[in-house]
């Protein structure tokens, strides 16, 4: 079995982008070690692609070469952040049906693959500087949902899941900075990521 991560800094983070295995520092290497210990007897390739910084249309370019040629039986995607993110200061956000459109394209040639579709809600971790991206950010969570309803074959809703865990915890355990998770919030969506998994593959 082939599966491929993919999205922007929150994937990719610290990975060595010489070696497509290599699984960085994120919740791709905690969700591969979950998932090796519930499932020892089979054989999985794990497979990291993630771009710091990417958006949508990031994962259109790259669709092809990134996404399709892999032939990974689960691809699982977490985008959407820098959408928002990357025009927060100026406030002129993407155009939702744009968002939108991006996303759908990425889903349509992978489903075209036969490949199972894990999709993760793109979410903020409480933290006073970062509130505001909801203006936008909220929006695009709604569209990810309704996509996932769509074409998804499992979806994990991070942000009203971190939302919930972090009346128990201080949020700074999940994200220091709101959106790239520490060791903490790494370990915790890698749970979540490999409890969904195996869910989905059995």
């Amino acid at each position: 079995m082939k599966v491929l991560f993919q999205g922007d800094s929150i994937t990719d983070w610290g990975r060595d982008r010489s070696d497509p295995h290599n699984l960085g520092f994120g919740y791709p290497g905690y969700a591969a070690k979950y998932i090796k210990e519930a499932m020892p007897d089979t054989d999985i390739e794990f497979i990291d692609l993630g771009i710091s910084g990417d958006q949508t249309a990031d994962l259109v370019k790259r669709l092809q070469s990134d996404f399709v040629d892999i032939g990974a039986d689960v691809v699982s995607i977490l985008i959407g952040i820098n959408d928002t993110w990357h025009r927060a200061d100026t406030r002129e956000y993407l155009d939702d049906a744009i968002f939108e459109q991006n996303y759908r394209t990425v889903l349509e040639a992978v489903k075209k693959t036969g490949a199972k579709i894990m999709m993760l809600e793109p979410f903020i971790v409480p933290c006073p500087d970062k509130m505001y991206f909801y203006e936008d950010l909220y929006k695009k969570i709604l569209i990810v949902r309704k996509l996932a309803r769509e074409f998804a074959d499992a979806y994990i809703p991070l942000d009203g899941i971190l939302a919930a865990e972090c009346l128990h915890k201080d949020p700074t355990f999940f994200s220091e900075d709101g959106v790239h998770p520490a060791p903490g919030g790494a370990d915790f969506i890698g749970k979540l990521y490999a409890d969904t998994f195996v869910k989905m593959v059995k």
